[in-house]
């Protein structure tokens, strides 16, 4: 797999598969968790992720920034990983929220989450910058050979860049399973089981009870056959809803343990392989070459070139993760609500994404390297394009079947009687196929666009613009409430149809673009 690519990617990927395990299993639960934990509505909740996700990205660009003139890329990952470190332990001390404390631990578990953005920033971006060097030097080795080597060696970088991509994916796999699994035990050594639609009815009973006024009715009878259900008496009290909130949360809580140990052994193999990075400031130090002025004048020209392709393929990034990135919200909450999770809890069907990544790398690989052997190469935007166009299918499945199925808003569908809902809800099928789709569509985008960026990115501005990339996601990101927001108010295959037509009007707009962006980067 790692033959004929730079000694350093497999050191590489491994420290980021480590890092990514531990932000994945936060990242499963983070929505739901906010839910259950503090009793937020879904639009806030998601809107808290929507931030953290933006921040994320946005954070990126500062440890681009800071990396790049400071020509500390290793330090600064360094750095990274220990702040990230620090923000999962706060997530991992199980305070109970209650009228009392909740006024301060939400700022805190939001502080908490900044860290972890801000760490993530300092990692993230500059990772894949070093990722990028190391193509760098690896093609200004096979250009002495001649042409061929050249090229051939040119071809290696995207599949380079899928290679690394997999092995995030490899701890995305692993995650999703972690926080359900601890909390299932926790709550089973606490004498209770599992159940979905508990804690959001047990936060609005105990929010009754303080108001002094009733609960409704049919919330009423459908919260004591869920307590039976459970494990309690049938009957609800004060008492056991805190009980059952406080254990629930707990064994998340504990998850988070896991994410502090995926930290820190992320640390260690980047700090045991550290000295086969390549290290940026030794590299601009050794080319030092003179220019004419026409010769300055054609670099200038072709730099901004350079620049304004690599804005336009940032706005159809934008998009993209917009779209994409609904696997934490509305597509969790549509697991949670409108699928049968008897045999796995919602928060696992995330694992579907980086299982496929991890069984479609290779063949997607073996086909754009069989085109490339035959002379039939698919370039990289047309390869973005081809993948927006994937990602629409997949949220066309979703409309036709969720408007076969005549499905309200999320809201309606959660008043409906227990027995009722239960009739509609719909196979774990429909999950796999959307994930399937999304999945191909990613490997088309996500790897190849960070290619894209290390190809036309100025050399002594790698950080800053892996941290763009990151950026443009940042900006989808900032737009992820949409998806739940027409999902509680409208029939849900509204809310698909939007994601559909996002993804199939960038498709031809990146079409119409293909060939300005191949000329670009030849």
């Amino acid at each position: 797999m790692f033959k004929n690519h730079p000694k350093g990617l497999l050191a590489a990927a491994l420290s980021n598969m480590g890092e990514r395990f531990g932000y994945y299993i936060m990242n499963a639960v983070l929505v739901l968790f906010l839910c259950s934990k503090f009793g937020l509505p879904e639009e806030k909740a998601t809107l808290i992720y929507s931030i953290f996700y933006m921040g994320i990205y946005i954070l990126s660009l500062v440890g681009g920034i800071i990396a790049d003139r400071s020509q500390n890329y290793k330090g600064t990952i360094q750095s990274g990983l220990i702040v990230m470190a620090l923000g999962y332990i706060i997530l991992a001390i199980p305070i109970m929220a209650t009228a009392g404390t909740i006024g301060w631990l939400l700022p805190v578990t939001c502080i908490a989450l900044f860290l972890i953005a801000f760490g993530n920033g300092l990692f993230k971006g500059n990772l894949q910058a070093i990722v990028g060097q190391m193509y760098d030097n690896f093609e200004a080795e096979e250009a002495k050979k001649g042409e061929e080597a050249l090229r051939i060696a040119k071809g290696r970088r995207d599949s380079g860049f899928q290679i690394f991509y997999m092995f995030i994916n490899v701890g995305g796999l692993i995650a999703p399973f972690v926080a359900p699994l601890l909390r299932s035990w926790w709550l089973n050594h606490n004498g209770f089981e599992y159940n979905a639609d508990l804690p959001a009815l047990c936060h609005q009973f105990i929010d009754s009870a303080a108001a002094g006024t009733a609960m409704a009715s049919d919330a009423m009878v459908k919260l004591n056959e869920l307590i039976a259900k459970v494990g309690g008496t049938g009957s609800a009290t004060v008492e056991f809803c805190q009980n059952y909130l406080n254990i629930f949360n707990t064994g998340v809580h504990y998850s988070f343990i896991a994410s502090v140990a995926a930290m820190l052994i992320s640390l260690v193999i980047f700090l045991y392989n550290k000295r086969i990075f390549p290290t940026p400031a030794k590299k601009e130090a050794a080319a030092g070459v003179t220019y004419t002025a026409e010769e300055k004048k054609a670099m200038a020209k072709e730099l901004k070139q350079r620049l304004y392709a690599m804005f336009a393929v940032l706005i159809i990034a934008v998009f993209f993760w917009f779209s994409f990135h609904q696997n934490g919200t509305s597509m969790s909450l549509f697991a949670r609500d409108f699928v049968n999770t008897t045999i796995f809890p919602p928060e696992v069907w995330q694992a579907v994404n980086p299982f496929f990544v991890i069984l479609l790398t290779f063949p997607i690989m073996w086909l754009f390297n069989s085109l490339t052997r035959k002379g039939k190469e698919i370039s990289t935007p047309k390869k973005i394009a081809i993948g927006m166009g994937i990602a629409g299918c997949a949220y066309l499945f979703m409309t036709i079947f969720c408007y076969i199925n005549n499905y309200p808003s999320a809201t309606e569908f959660k008043a409906m009687p227990v027995e009722q809902a239960e009739m509609m809800k719909a196979g774990f099928w429909v999950l796999i196929i959307y994930y399937f789709f999304m999945t191909v569509a990613e490997l088309f985008i996500s790897p190849l666009g960070l290619s894209f960026i290390s190809k036309v990115a100025p050399k002594n501005l790698l950080g800053l613009c892996q941290g763009l990339w990151l950026g443009a996601t940042a900006v989808g990101n900032g737009f992820l409430w949409i998806g739940p927001l027409l999902y509680n108010k409208y029939p849900i295959w509204n809310a698909w149809i939007v994601f559909m037509a996002v993804c199939f009007i960038s498709m031809i707009v990146m079409l119409a673009m293909v060939k300005w962006l191949e000329r670009v980067t030849k």
